[in-house]
């Protein structure tokens, strides 16, 4: 099973290496990994897409919460949650192609800018899937290059991920 797991951590050199030295170690795969700063200069949130059973991924917890640098974690598939990812496309077209690929775009809700009269890079937020199904679409296209955030996210409801006291 598909687990998003949250992890505020200590914003130092070397934690993503000791966190990323930690899955290798174990055998663990990461599907997808972001890091960046929170509004706590000193925090940054680490989102950390896996997959296993639930012993796998308490097994993994276990694991990050052993590590010096981790502040606090939380599995947001467990609950409800809101979950995102950033794909640019850098994608050429044949001249006649161009308004397939505005309808296409707009379909999506997603924005295209021109990088040369028949190439141009296609910018769009959503789900995992919505970008797979984006990715599906562009496919009339030549698909020049891909760059993916991987997923990012938060537990939706009250609850928040915070450093306990």
């Amino acid at each position: 099973m598909r687990h998003i797991i949250s992890v505020l951590l200590e914003n130092e050199s070397g934690a993503l290496s000791r966190v990323a030295g930690l899955f290798s170690a174990r055998g663990y795969n990461i599907e997808s990994l972001t890091v960046a700063p929170t509004n706590d200069s000193t925090l940054s949130r680490m989102t950390i897409v896996t997959t296993g059973d639930d012993r796998k991924i308490d097994q993994i917890e276990k694991q990050l919460n052993k590590l010096v640098d981790v502040a606090a974690l939380q599995d947001i598939t467990i609950a409800g949650h809101l979950e995102r990812e950033v794909v640019l496309v850098k994608i050429k077209v044949e001249e006649g192609q161009v308004d397939a690929l505005q309808r296409i775009v707009r379909g999506f809700n997603a924005s295209l800018s021109e990088v040369s009269q028949l190439k141009f890079i296609v910018e769009m937020s959503g789900s995992c899937e919505k970008v797979d199904e984006l990715l599906n679409s562009l496919s009339n296209g030549e698909i020049i290059e891909v760059a993916r955030s991987g997923a990012i996210g938060l537990a939706s409801g009250e609850q928040a991920l915070v450093v306990p006291d």
